[in-house]
């Protein structure tokens, strides 16, 4: 594993992404539109910052931060909360915690040759997603 993560990545798979959009409550047209759509990653990375743009043809998400420094975030687009969020590195893996109306949210992503992993995560909901470099 490495934690370099800049690159472009398109996504190769993407497991129970509706149970956690159920889980944050995203209504169920949206649900049904979102569980089609590829995504593409755009990740730029300067030691521990990062600017992340994640792009489909319905919604695109785009969210800055530094490892380490709690911050604001909206979540707009996605489920549209404020939640207060910390990124930090367990080993290779980034780890974000994201506080705020729902329990247990957040995600962990990371490299492993040409594939970036991540896992989103809310209450007892688990989305794995998988991006293939670019």
């Amino acid at each position: 594993m490495t934690r370099d993560q800049s690159g472009i990545w398109e996504m190769e798979s993407n497991d129970n992404f509706e149970g956690y959009m159920k889980a944050l409550d995203i209504d169920f047209a949206t649900r049904k539109i979102a569980i089609h759509l590829i995504q593409t990653k755009i990740i730029e990375q300067n030691g521990d910052h990062f600017k992340t743009k994640t792009n489909s043809t319905f919604r695109n998400y785009e969210v800055d931060f530094t490892v380490g420094v709690e911050f604001d975030e909206y979540t707009k687009g996605l489920d549209n909360r404020k939640v207060k969020t910390l990124v930090t590195w367990e080993g290779d893996v980034l780890v974000c915690v994201q506080k705020g109306e729902k329990e247990k949210r957040g995600w962990k992503q990371w490299v492993e040759g040409d594939k970036l992993y991540l896992e989103l995560i809310c209450g007892d909901q688990v989305c794995h997603q998988v991006f293939k470099k670019k």
